[in-house]
C-alpha cells in the first residue's frame, strides 16, 4: 500500500477498506485518522507518532492531498466506520478489547456492540479514564492476560496514540486510535445526515450545527489554499 508526504506527515493511501484492514492485520499495527487538521499542524512529535505507525485518510482533506500528490485511487475512510467494518469482518474469528470513554458510554457501546453483533467475543473493556500508573499498569497486564487480536482506544489524540504504542510494547495486535467513535456508536454524538457525509460535507454539517467550531474549520480553508498554492 502506498503512502504519501503530507506536511511530512506519512499518510498511507488505500484504495479500498479491504486493503486497509488486510494491510493492518498483516503488519499488526496501530491505526491512526489522518486528517487537515493533523496534516496543517503537524509538530515533530505528532509526525513521529503517525509516522511511526499508519496514519490513513479519515478526512476528505487529506484524501485531497495524497490525490494532488499522485494517489488517485485513494479512498477516504472515517474512523468512526472502520472499527465497526473490522467488527462485521472478523466477529467470529477475532476477538477484542475496548478503552474509553466515560463509564456510561463505554458499558452502553458493549451492550450495543453484543445485540448487534451475536458473535462477538469482547475479552474486556474499561472506560478511558486512568488516573494513576497503577491503573494504566493493570490495563495493561489485563490485556496482556486476555490477549484479544484487536484494541480498540477512544481517548483522543496524542493521548490515544501514546498509550496504543505502550500496550503494543507488551501485546502484538491490530490496534485503532476512535477519539469519540464510542460517543458516536452509541449516539451520544450525533454525526452528520447520510448527504452530508457522501457529500464530504460532514465538516458543513457541523458547523452549521455549532457555529462555535468556525475557528477550527477556518484551518480547513487555509489547509485548501495552501493544497491549490501545492505547498503539500
Amino acid at each position: 500500500m502506498e503512502s504519501k508526504l503530507l506536511n511530512g506527515v506519512k499518510c498511507f493511501a488505500p484504495q479500498s477498506r479491504k486493503e486497509l484492514i488486510d494491510y493492518a492485520f498483516d503488519k499488526k499495527c496501530i491505526l491512526i485518522a489522518t486528517n487537515a487538521e493533523k496534516i496543517l499542524h503537524a509538530t515533530q512529535r505528532s509526525r513521529q507518532i503517525i509516522n511511526r505507525n499508519v496514519g490513513y485518510p479519515d478526512g476528505i482533506g487529506a484524501v485531497w492531498a495524497l490525490k494532488q500528490k499522485g494517489a488517485n485511487h485513494v479512498q477516504k475512510i472515517p474512523g468512526c466506520e472502520l472499527w465497526l467494518d473490522i467488527i462485521k469482518r472478523f466477529e467470529k474469528e477475532k476477538t477484542f478489547y475496548l478503552v474509553g470513554g466515560k463509564e456510561e458510554v463505554i458499558q452502553q457501546t458493549v451492550s450495543q456492540l453484543k445485540k448487534e453483533f451475536k458473535n462477538i467475543t469482547i475479552k474486556g473493556y474499561r472506560n478511558g479514564y486512568l488516573e494513576s500508573e497503577k491503573e494504566k499498569e493493570g490495563l495493561i497486564k489485563n490485556i496482556v492476560q486476555q490477549k484479544p487480536d484487536v484494541v480498540f482506544v477512544a481517548m483522543g489524540s496524542p493521548k490515544q496514540e501514546l498509550l496504543m504504542e505502550e500496550i503494543k510494547k507488551h501485546h502484538q495486535a491490530v490496534y485503532q486510535g476512535l477519539g469519540g467513535g464510542f460517543d458516536v456508536y452509541t449516539g451520544n454524538v450525533k454525526r452528520a445526515p447520510e448527504w452530508w457525509v457522501k457529500n464530504n460535507l460532514e465538516w458543513a454539517y457541523r458547523l452549521v450545527n455549532q457555529p462555535s467550531r468556525i475557528k477550527r474549520q477556518i484551518h480547513l480553508f487555509k489547509f485548501l489554499f495552501d493544497l491549490k498554492l501545492r505547498k503539500y
